[in-house]
């Protein structure tokens, strides 16, 4: 477990620990990316012992801390997170956790030994930064100077306009939003799910094995039209319905009422003058961002911190090189796909994303060039409903357009191939797991990655 306050520090002249955890088959091998950053940073004389705040202390801020010892980092870390809880598993939450119950402790990530010396400010929340005299604001009105800082700051649940107090709405982003789910979810409970997405769906597959009557309402044509095109779709609500759950789609909400005497049950109203009766209500409308901290600061807030190749943010001046973004709020050029910048909300990310920033945070940090190429990653997603397990590779929205069946047979297990100007842009397997290799790498030899000339890592501050 990992301590609310951990203030030992590491000896300046103290070694770092390597890391060779494999999440996933389609992961970045960590231990190799070690021995990289080991070598880059023999390179580097000495000043590496200023201090480093890592705002965010979910997955991303947690292998943030953990790359930075990896890449040698001898100066004090902090990590502030407005939770209470340590780094903790969060697809669990709309999956396993909440069928079986919430036990944060099952679901805290283990912390290794080269951050045990990390300090932990767990419980606080940053309210504003100044990046140009470097110092974060915490909600005490504090202020914590920093030599590097890391923004991992990820998203919160969006919420939708209604006049209807958010009580009477779970969402399920937290190890609280899920616990209070779980308690209302009982057999025979009327559940309306605002939002057909891969949280609405797994939320819906989840209640439907507890015995709920479960509806979703969805304003596109079938769920998963947005991520993932209207053939999976479709397929995907199939399924659902065989199973009891009922679609509403092409609806949206427009209203929620409830009567003194209605006992808790709220009344969904339609755009269509539909009504449906709950008990409860959960919204799984997406996400937005946790930037508010940072408005004033010359960033490009429009979809998460809009980064460079090397995951510093942008202003007008150029990157700031001596921070850094990570995990679900960094926007960032993909160069696989032509340097469009994405932000991508997927577990795998913050793995993948926190090597390289480290490299680029410490050359920033110390006047150095990063070294290697630029952040080239695979978005990666899945999920998991009535188990089946749905994988997706690349940036299949790309290729809407064009879907076709690449393998299998879409009512059972199948590959889909989505196609941009005749070139695959995404893949999704549905099942067909002994596939998954063939189908990443046909991926990723269909999209070379944009030259580093066209990427540029041009500006400094």
């Amino acid at each position: 477990m990992i301590p609310t306050i951990l203030s030992a520090r590491r000896s300046t002249t103290g070694s770092s620990s390597s890391t060779a955890l494999i999440l996933t088959p389609q992961l970045t091998d960590l231990a190799s990316e070690d021995n990289h950053m080991h070598r880059m940073c023999a390179t580097v004389e000495g000043g590496m012992t200023g201090s480093v705040v890592v705002v965010g202390a979910g997955l991303a801020g947690l292998r943030a801390a953990e790359r930075l010892r990896a890449a040698g980092w001898a100066g004090p870390v902090t990590v502030i997170g407005s939770e209470p809880h340590p780094p903790y598993n969060r697809p669990p939450l709309t999956k396993t956790a909440l069928r079986d119950g919430v036990d944060p402790e099952a679901l805290a990530f283990r912390q290794r030994p080269s951050t045990a010396d990390v300090e932990w400010r767990l419980g606080t929340t940053v309210r504003s930064a100044d990046l140009s005299e470097r110092t974060v604001t915490l909600d005490d009105g504090s202020n914590l100077p920093y030599d590097g800082l890391v923004i991992a700051t990820g998203v919160s649940a969006r919420r939708l306009g209604l006049a209807a107090p958010r009580s009477w709405r779970h969402t399920v982003r937290t190890v609280e939003d899920a616990k209070a789910l779980r308690e209302d979810l009982q057999d025979g409970s009327r559940v309306v799910i605002i939002g057909g997405g891969f949280i609405g769906c797994e939320v819906a597959s989840t209640a439907v094995s507890l015995g709920c009557e479960v509806t979703v309402v969805e304003p596109l044509s079938v769920p998963l039209e947005g991520p993932a095109g209207p053939a999976l779709g479709a397929e995907i609500q199939r399924r659902h319905e065989s199973r009891g759950v009922r679609f509403r789609t092409g609806r949206t909400v427009v209203a929620m009422r409830r009567e003194a005497a209605a006992e808790g049950r709220t009344t969904v109203e339609l755009d269509d003058g539909g009504r449906l009766v709950a008990d409860v209500v959960v919204e799984a409308v997406g996400s937005t961002a946790n930037t508010g901290w940072l408005q004033g600061q010359g960033l490009d807030l429009t979809n998460g911190v809009l980064c460079d190749v090397d995951l510093h943010p942008l202003t007008a001046a150029g990157p700031l090189r001596d921070v850094v973004a990570i995990g679900d709020v960094a926007r960032f050029p993909v160069p696989m796909f032509r340097g469009m910048p994405c932000r991508i909300e997927h577990w795998t990310m913050p793995t993948e994303m926190a090597g390289h920033a480290a490299r680029s945070l410490i050359a920033g940090v110390t006047g150095e060039s990063v070294a290697g190429p630029a952040f080239n990653p695979l978005p990666t997603f899945w999920s998991d409903q009535y188990g089946t397990r749905i994988q997706s590779f690349g940036i299949p929205a790309l290729g809407r357009d064009d879907v076709r069946v690449l393998e299998g047979d879409l009512t059972s297990e199948a590959v889909l191939g989505y196609h941009r100007a005749n070139t695959l842009v995404g893949v999704v397997l549905l099942g067909m797991a002994k596939q998954m290799i063939t189908y990443r790498q046909a991926l990723i030899d269909a999209n070379p990655p944009a030259p580093a000339t066209k990427l540029g890592r041009e500006g400094t501050r």
